[in-house]
């Protein structure tokens, strides 16, 4: 084999090898992606040079044509940013990740053109002055706010035009689930905390006083108790709603596929917070004719109406009037339908700030207003949870002074006779 095909094998080894050794790292086969770099290097090449070993001649365009194609379809199918520079930091390779994360990236152009981050463009310097692969951090803020995790090592390239000199190679690990995910996990047991707090520092300091003060002081006893029994039971739905959403969570993944009456169980539920509405004010009214079967579990549907009615109830008796509805509505295809439930109020609405917010655990738009309605601010959190487990889509309509409407849209059930049929069709 001559010698410039065996240069060019090589060269090919060494950047597809970059392209493997990062996505075994990425798929926890190896603590770090450079030691994968050195073995994949040795392996891969002697791979590639086996091939060109039953040729007499292999032109030097031929062999460059092959190291791009095997190096770019390696590196196209890590999902994560990779980006090779020289050591002068112009861009040498990217692959379609780094391109999508950072559009201005151009190959043969500084990389400070596309990446203005002081810390991973000195921590290129101080790979090729060192030798040794660092990690630094990245984040962005334009157009979302994520982070990430950038780890830069020296690339060997022994037959390079540089005479030997390595070339550096950047792998951009997305940190921004992750990030989040304990943000909310931190924010969570704060949260928590101090929910459980308040009605705690309310029943020892009752408590305190019925053992001091009001000892034989009757009246004040039994107002003390009273208090104290409300806060009990404000901590008691608060455990029970955290101990629901968890086991929500903890099955959102299975799918129900028991066929239940959306319409029977909003008749239900419309006549068990007859009372409330009635004690408050409120006139409820419920429009729902025949039957709307969907594949669900009962209980949860049932929790769903519950605190959707009872959130209107609530919070929207200024309007004096509550509606649930439940339909079939078509879709674009005739043998697709959705049932749609919806709890209407005539309130004084909610501004579109806050919209978005409004399925995060704990989440109020007024505080005090909530805990005086004896809320816990998971209601509408474990009613997102419970449409997801349904295959559903919760959405919130609402402006101040025009009340707000609060639609879940589920799949109808549909017997697996009639699905052989539809597929049949199809």
């Amino acid at each position: 084999m001559a010698r410039g095909a065996r240069r060019s094998a090589w060269t090919a080894a060494a950047c597809a090898s970059v392209a493997l050794g990062l996505f075994a790292w990425t798929r926890g086969a190896l603590d770090a992606p450079w030691i994968a770099v050195s073995v994949a290097a040795l392996v891969l090449g002697g791979l590639v040079g086996g091939l060109f070993r039953g040729h007499i001649r292999v032109t030097p365009e031929a062999a460059a044509r092959t190291r791009h194609s095997v190096a770019e379809a390696l590196l196209a199918n890590i999902p994560d940013p990779v980006i090779l520079v020289d050591r002068r930091a112009v861009v040498i390779e990217v692959n379609p990740a780094a391109r999508a994360l950072l559009p201005a990236l151009k190959l043969r152009h500084p990389l400070s053109f596309a990446l203005r981050a002081p810390d991973v463009l000195d921590g290129i310097e101080e790979v090729l002055r060192t030798s040794a692969p660092l990690k630094t951090l990245y984040t962005t803020r334009v157009p979302t706010e994520r982070a990430f995790e950038v780890q830069i090592g020296a690339l060997p390239m022994p037959d390079g035009p540089a005479g030997g000199q390595p070339n550096v190679v950047l792998f951009l690990r997305d940190l921004t689930s992750a990030r989040r995910l304990e943000a909310m996990r931190v924010d969570f047991v704060a949260n928590a905390s101090h929910e459980l707090r308040t009605p705690l520092a309310s029943l020892l300091g009752f408590i305190e006083t019925l053992q001091g003060p009001a000892r034989n002081d009757g009246p004040a006893r039994e107002r003390f108790l009273a208090i104290m029994k409300t806060q009990a039971h404000r901590m008691t739905r608060l455990i029970d709603d955290l101990l629901s959403l968890s086991r929500i969570e903890l099955r959102e993944h299975v799918a129900p596929t028991k066929a239940v009456d959306l319409a029977g169980i909003a008749r239900q539920m419309v006549n068990t917070q007859e009372p409330l509405a009635r004690e408050r004010g409120v006139e409820l009214t419920l429009e729902a004719e025949g039957i709307h079967r969907l594949p669900g579990e009962r209980d949860e549907l049932l929790r769903v109406v519950e605190n959707l009615v009872e959130n209107a109830v609530k919070y929207g008796t200024s309007g004096g009037r509550v509606v649930v509805s439940v339909a079939r509505v078509e879709e674009s295809s005739p043998r697709r339908a959705r049932i749609v439930l919806a709890v209407r109020d005539e309130g004084p609405g909610i501004a579109p700030e806050h919209i978005p917010r409004l399925t995060e655990r704990f989440y109020r738009v007024d505080v005090a207003s909530s805990r005086d309605q004896g809320g816990t601010g998971l209601g509408l959190a474990i009613v997102k949870h419970i449409v997801n487990r349904h295959r559903g889509r919760l959405v919130i309509e609402s402006a101040p002074g025009a009340g707000t409407t609060v639609r879940a849209f589920f799949p109808e059930f549909v017997a697996a006779a009639e699905e052989a049929a539809m597929a049949d069709e199809g």
